[in-house]
């Protein structure tokens, strides 16, 4: 069976702990791989191999970091199909999925690549006689991230390579259910010309998360994953005197007014529920229907849910494929027989689903929630799989409240033709990503991406500017050149800007 290793100073390390973890193919329930997991010298290793590294690639000019992330990009275009195929073997979503996950992450690629022109720093002369004042931004040392299964290849990306185009060294700790995506990823980083130390990858469980959270000699952490573990990462990190981003849970709503477009809004829940299984932070989890749309729309949104097609990543027929462990799916699918008790319709029930020939595989049909009370778990918790729930609201402002008061506050969208109802809820919406007639609104690289309340612990999100400020820190250089005409001499006075 292939054991997927570490990869330390530029290799494949082996792992020592006798600590593996297995790798299956959702598809087919079948252990294919395991991964090694990491002892508390292994992570040692790998960051001083980090520290190392950063004594020279710190100091390298922006034409030299530019100059491998250039090569990098070219190999992610050349390698796409091939990272697509892994993470479609270890986590099951569909190839065109994949692909859709490898572009979005390159694009934070290229966003790197630019690096030159957002590390330009500013620039004030003569702020007094003959004084100027400089601000820069200089890399951190050593960081972290620690990655989630649902994007194997793309979170990896929002962080890694912004990291190392500001100067810093990277090591990462990527979800040990689905590990081989982001190994290829380091192995092309290598051939771009990256240099031995800059980036490394750790696999394991909570012994090497624990060590990264601890480890003096790690600057930052970055984070994506669950709440719970989100609000760990942060005390913990905190506690030892790390800066730290970590991006948690969400329960995203589609807002729905009685003006909308029905099939352009039942169209775009079922691509935002059900896509890659509704394993993703941003997914549509629940739509509020506001007036008398909501019967019309929710007979709209069965009627195509009934008809998309399940089944094995590899194929490319399948819409949806399955989940990413056997235990996950089951969890998912005890929501929707608790929503049914708890007072919900289950309209479309996806629980019992199998795929003829995968019948071992993590497979779940897709599920439609109505009239779910906000007292039911389905809607209180997140699900993080493909079941939709659709409440209901009489007013504008009985939906608004609604979603404000949900503790989560990742993404949140609205459908509607009148402009003035879109921006009033952009503005009144306590969220940090907002889509209008767009039902995932994940911002492109330039832009950050991160929420507000139990959807973000730390203060800046991931990627675009929020990165790059994450990933250096601000000096500010004031200068004095004494003109040889000056008669010098001693003042013991206060300056004064004069």
């Amino acid at each position: 069976m292939k054991t997927i290793t570490h990869w330390i100073d530029g290799k494949p390390v082996e792992g020592t702990s006798g600590r593996f973890g297995p790798v299956y193919n959702p598809a087919t329930g079948a252990q294919e791989k395991q991964v090694a997991f990491a002892t508390v010298d292994e992570v040692d290793a790998a960051v001083a191999s980090a520290k190392a590294a950063f004594e020279s690639w710190g100091e390298s000019s922006l034409a030299k970091r530019t100059a491998v992330l250039f090569k990098y990009r070219e190999l992610l275009d050349a390698h796409r199909d091939e990272i697509a195929g892994l993470i479609t073997a270890e986590h099951g979503k569909v190839h065109s999925d994949a692909l859709g996950e490898v572009a979005r992450g390159m694009e934070i690629v290229e966003l790197a690549c630019g690096i030159s022109v957002q590390l330009k720093g500013e620039l004030s002369t003569q702020v007094s006689t003959r004084v100027d004042v400089a601000s820069i931004r200089q890399p951190l040392g050593v960081v972290a991230g620690i990655t989630p299964f649902n994007f194997p290849a793309m979170v990896p990306m929002w962080m890694f390579p912004l990291a190392i185009a500001c100067g810093n060294t990277f090591v990462l700790k990527p979800s040990e259910k689905d590990p081989s995506a982001s190994f290829r990823l380091a192995e092309l980083a290598s051939e771009a010309g990256l240099p031995d130390g800059v980036l490394n990858i750790v696999q394991g469980d909570k012994t090497a998360v624990d060590r990264i959270l601890e480890h003096p000699d790690i600057e930052a952490v970055s984070f994506v994953g669950s709440t719970p573990i989100a609000k760990y990462i942060q005390l913990k990190a905190v506690e030892h005197g790390k800066r730290v981003q970590a991006l948690g849970g969400a329960k995203n709503h589609m807002l729905v007014l009685p003006d909308a477009d029905l099939d352009l809004a039942a169209d775009q829940a079922i691509n935002a529920a059900y896509g890659s299984a509704g394993e993703r932070c941003m997914a549509v989890s629940v739509v509020v229907a506001v007036g008398d749309t909501g019967d019309e729309l929710v007979g709209k949104i069965a009627e195509r849910a009934k008809n998309l097609r399940i089944g094995p990543g590899n194929d490319p027929a399948s819409e949806m494929g399955p989940l990413i462990t056997r235990e996950h799916r089951d969890k998912v699918a005890s929501y929707v027989s608790s929503a049914a008790e708890q007072g919900a319709e289950v309209v479309v029930d996806g629980t019992g689903f199998s795929v003829d020939g995968h019948e071992d595989g993590f497979f779940l049909g897709v599920s439609l929630l109505d009239r779910v009370p906000l007292t039911a778990d389905a809607y209180r918790e997140e699900i993080f799989g493909p079941v939709l729930c659709v409440v209901r609201a009489e007013t504008y402002e009985e939906a608004i409240k609604l979603i404000n008061d949900s503790r989560w506050g990742n993404g949140t969208a609205i459908f509607t033709r009148d402009g003035g109802a879109a921006r009033r809820f952009q503005l009144e919406v306590k969220a940090g990503m907002v889509g209008v007639n767009v039902p995932i609104p994940v911002p492109v690289g330039y832009h950050s991406f991160g929420g507000w309340k139990d959807s973000l612990f730390g203060d800046l999100h991931v990627y675009g500017n929020d990165g790059i400020a994450f990933y250096t820190q601000g000096k500010v250089i004031t200068t004095r050149w004494p003109d040889p005409a000056d008669a010098g001499g001693i003042n013991l006075g206060f300056p004064s800007n004069s």
